[in-house]
């Protein structure tokens, strides 16, 4: 296993334990995250997200796989398990992640998933019937980034 393969399988090892701070230690000081949710994170806000959601996990099951390195780049699939604490409900997300690497850390991290898909599991009917439109999904963002504003203000 080279330097970026342990990498993505330290980070995805310590993503299934729970454990925020070895997953913060692999950003990059300047490293940036994006997902359809987290829209440009800095490594300050993509480092207090992990903390902010894995707090409040309760009962996140993760599995990764399919992970591909080369010098400059890798990627992966992670599929995680887990209830949406707002309404209850079972959410199974797959997700592919892209990296890059600078100085042997995570420099970008842009992780890709189905937002509607996610939407039907997390919110229901509403997410079925509204799961794909851009004001739900816009909402989700607004809600999410939010949540994070006030996880780094504690």
């Amino acid at each position: 296993m080279n330097a970026h393969e342990k990498l993505i399988h330290d980070f995805y090892t310590a993503f299934q334990q729970l454990d925020y701070t070895t997953m913060q230690s692999l950003y990059h000081d300047e490293a940036c995250f994006h997902d359809p949710v987290f829209l440009d994170l800095t490594s300050a806000e993509v480092r207090a997200m992990w903390q902010m959601l894995l707090t409040s996990a309760k009962d996140l099951k993760l599995s990764f796989s399919e992970v591909k390195v080369n010098a400059q780049a890798g990627s992966c699939r992670w599929e995680a398990w887990y209830t949406f604490s707002k309404t209850g409900r079972p959410v199974h997300n797959i997700i592919h992640a892209s990296f890059q690497f600078k100085e042997g850390k995570i420099y970008r991290h842009k992780d890709s998933f189905d937002l509607w898909r996610w939407a039907r599991q997390a919110l229901g009917i509403s997410g079925v019937l509204l799961g794909w439109s851009s004001l739900v999904q816009n909402k989700i963002r607004e809600t999410a980034r939010h949540n994070l504003k006030k996880h780094m203000n504690k």
